[in-house]
């Protein structure tokens, strides 16, 4: 895929830029000196075997770990070491390896639950009618653009797996982000989910930024505009993901690998 520009791109700070970006556990850097930017237009996909630091590095982007050193930006805001809650504030949606489905609630009403979250304690100071009339639009909005709209009355539970995948991303959506940083958005899936996942995926490329973890290499090469391999902690290499699919190195270390992990 190639790499559009973008107003952003063309001079306003990216989405996302981290210099130095370092996470140690005891003696162990689970992160080790990444550097790594995304803007909006572009889908940056980051692989790597497991216990390479793929989702420690997102935890570190959404505020949900601070970083033992190094430095993140936000639309050029430092954020370094803001917790999850601010981070959010400032227009960034994660998604989880764990679901965080209310699987008792509609499909609706969960996207309805994270619309209203975003707005927090403002609800008190405006007038109550507009504004769950905001937030319920907010949810619809969300479900139109992960294809969800049709299910919406049905009780979380009654969904497919791959569907409450979707209502995961309907429901980061919700939060009306500017980056979304996705963990393994398609683990699990079989190739048909896979592929109405991919497409969901693709239509919201263009209005955001996008940081996605992943295993599944074919949704990668589908998906990505920059591709950033990781092992042990470190960026390996990083660039179009054409270059990536030649380099031997990531050959060697991750894509020829007789299982990804």
């Amino acid at each position: 895929m190639a790499e559009a520009r973008t107003p952003e791109a063309e001079g306003s700070p990216p989405a996302l830029r981290t210099a130095g970006l370092r996470r140690v556990f005891g003696g162990l850097a689970a992160v080790a000196g990444v550097s790594i930017e995304c803007h909006t237009g572009r889908l940056h996909a980051v692989i790597g075997p497991n216990g390479a630091g793929k989702t420690t590095l997102i935890n570190l982007l959404s505020g949900d770990l601070a970083p033992s050193a190094g430095r993140i930006e936000i639309l050029g805001r430092d954020v370094t070491g803001l917790p999850a809650h601010r981070i959010a504030r400032l227009g960034v949606g994660r998604s989880y390896q764990r679901s965080n489905i209310f699987m008792s609630f509609s499909v609706f009403e969960n996207c309805r639950i994270a619309a209203q979250a975003r707005l927090g304690s403002s609800m008190r100071f405006a007038r109550p009618a507009a504004r769950y009339e905001e937030i319920n639009e907010a949810a619809r909005a969300a479900l139109r653009l992960a294809e969800l709209d049709a299910r919406e009355d049905l009780v979380a539970a009654e969904l497919s797996h791959g569907e409450r995948r979707q209502l995961e991303v309907a429901m980061t959506l919700a939060t009306a982000p500017r980056l979304l940083l996705l963990d393994e958005p398609l683990a699990g899936m079989g190739a048909e989910e896979s592929a109405r996942m991919v497409g969901v995926l693709k239509k919201l490329v263009p209005g955001h930024a996008m940081l996605l973890v992943e295993h599944d290499m074919d949704a990668v090469f589908a998906l990505a505009d920059i591709l950033t391999v990781m092992v042990d902690g470190q960026v390996l290499a990083s660039g179009a993901p054409e270059q990536m699919r030649a380099n031997r190195e990531v050959q060697q270390a991750y894509l020829g690998a007789e299982s990804h992990g």
